[in-house]
């Protein structure tokens, strides 16, 4: 919700490679990345533990998690350290850690930050901040970096979900009591006092995610909830505002009932007229993806049911990024198992369909999914989990993508294949090579220093065919010649290694 978003650019035309599932439209590539942020991760400071919750507000970005520990990127764990006690505040520009080191008694869960961007809200496991009483959940102002006095909604068990709008902050967790009233799993406080508000949906079972329509007129709710005042409502409802009695949501219905396994809603992503929901299954097989539905009428726009739990999501301009372990997407025409795990992936807002953004992380012990939370100003990407390793480098539980120009360079080309079985003529083949932050590239073909053809072609880390197979006419029977490819992505350029043959 209220997102400053990163308007796209015009795609050029692009020849499809054959057999390569279509993908979302691919930006031109001036910047030398496809969507909104490149692949590459920027120097960012990282934590001890896992990163569970992140938010922003201004030029700071807000973590809260398991870790109790936060050092330099490129330190090995204990090099360095700085005691961060489950939360903390890093610069958006540099990557580096604040001074501000609340003294938490336990984990953060949750973390949201007002709209006007003075406050910064937490939730989680703690009962106390600074030594001072604070049930579950605590406030701050983002100017003084202070906790602020007299805010103390006492809340009986973890708070797991946050959102702000306007005067009120959405609660979302565990908890049965707010302030000694019975709320169950859901409440509503005012951001100006901590006052309980009459806002009661009663969910009977956890609730993980909480967001606003960008008009702030819907509440959008997930979790492994079955009913909502007493009415069945699984793992996700549109919500009043004010009552919390749920408007017709049809969209719910795309996301199972529970069987053998429950798909419980993880995280909730509002982007203009979209609202982007993001599930994990508890079993095998079951459902793990995305669904997109109208924020007005809760109709379902599109769904992705990639296997591999969803943690998080944000949507930056016409992309919607995704945390996860996904590894088996044959349900939408894509990758099936047997092409690895591929935690971090953008889709197309508009119809699922995945685009040109393919960073990797591994997974901790503590997920086995890796990404956990996201968060963004518009012209970045915050990545918080339990991972270990970014792009094949070491860094723990987080990192940060940017818009900076550059990108990541394509793979070099191979050596092509060139034969020459008839008088006067070589046959020369390449495969495709791959982008981290692009579907298309352009290929070249020099003989010598003589250009001879040019093609676009997709191709994704799971598909990289031959670009082309072509007969060279243009050589003289004995004549020694050597072949070199070079790939684009409209900014980089890479170089292949050159094959010789002797033309029959």
């Amino acid at each position: 919700m209220k997102k400053l978003v990163l308007a796209t650019v015009t795609a050029a035309g692009v020849i499809a490679a054959a057999l390569i599932p279509q993908g979302a439209p691919v930006e031109a590539a001036t910047r030398g990345f496809g969507s909104a942020v490149s692949a590459v991760a920027q120097p960012t400071w990282q934590t001890d533990a896992s990163v569970n919750a992140l938010a922003t507000a201004g030029n700071a970005v807000y973590a809260g998690g398991l870790f109790t520990r936060v050092r330099p990127g490129g330190n090995p764990a204990g090099e360095g350290e700085a005691v961060r006690s489950y939360v903390a505040s890093f610069s958006r520009s540099t990557g580096a850690a604040s001074t501000w080191a609340p003294r938490l008694n336990g984990p953060v869960w949750s973390i949201a930050t007002s709209p006007d961007g003075k406050y910064v809200v937490i939730g989680g496991d703690f009962t106390r901040v600074d030594g001072v009483a604070r049930q579950h959940v605590a406030m701050f102002s983002v100017a003084t970096n202070k906790l602020v006095t007299g805010w103390d909604p006492a809340v009986s068990y973890r708070v797991s979900a946050l959102a702000i709008w306007g005067n009120t902050v959405y609660l979302g967790g565990s908890f049965s009591q707010v302030d000694g009233v019975t709320r169950n799993r859901l409440a509503a406080v005012t951001l100006t006092t901590g006052a309980l508000l009459p806002w009661n949906p009663n969910a009977d079972a956890d609730v993980h995610a909480i967001d606003l329509s960008d008009d702030g007129t819907r509440v959008f709710v997930g979790g492994g909830f079955t009913t909502l005042k007493g009415t069945a409502r699984h793992s996700l409802a549109m919500l009043n505002t004010t009552n919390g009695n749920a408007y017709p949501m049809p969209a719910a219905a795309a996301i199972p009932a529970p069987t053998e396994c429950e798909s419980r809603v993880k995280d909730i992503d509002t982007l203009g007229h979209r609202v982007f929901v993001a599930n994990a299954g508890s079993g095998s097989g079951c459902y793990d993806g995305i669904l997109a539905a109208d924020t007005k009428t809760g109709k379902l726009l599109w769904q992705s049911k990639c296997l591999g739990a969803t943690e998080a999501i944000k949507a930056i301009g016409s992309w919607l990024y995704k945390g996860s372990h996904a590894h088996d997407c044959r349900q939408d025409g894509s990758f099936g198992d047997g092409t690895g795990t591929h935690h971090l992936l953008v889709q197309n807002v508009a119809n699922g369909k995945f685009g040109p953004w393919f960073p990797t992380t591994d997974a901790g012990d503590n997920t086995w999914v890796g990404p956990l939370a996201v968060t963004s100003g518009g012209n970045d990407l915050w990545v918080g989990g339990d991972f270990l390793r970014v792009n094949g480098v070491p860094q723990q539980g987080l990192t940060r993508f940017t818009d900076v120009a550059g990108g990541a360079r394509p793979a070099a080309p191979r050596a092509p294949k060139v034969t020459s079985t008839v008088a006067g003529r070589t046959t020369v083949s390449f495969p495709a090579v791959f982008d981290a932050d692009n579907i298309s590239l352009t290929y070249t073909l020099y003989r010598g220093t003589t250009k001879v053809r040019s093609w676009s072609r997709n191709a994704y880390p799971w598909v990289r065919p031959t670009v082309a197979t072509f007969t060279d006419t243009g050589v003289r029977s004995g004549q020694t010649v050597s072949y070199r490819v070079e790939a684009t992505d409209g900014r980089n350029v890479t170089r292949g290694p050159a094959a010789t043959v002797k033309v029959r």
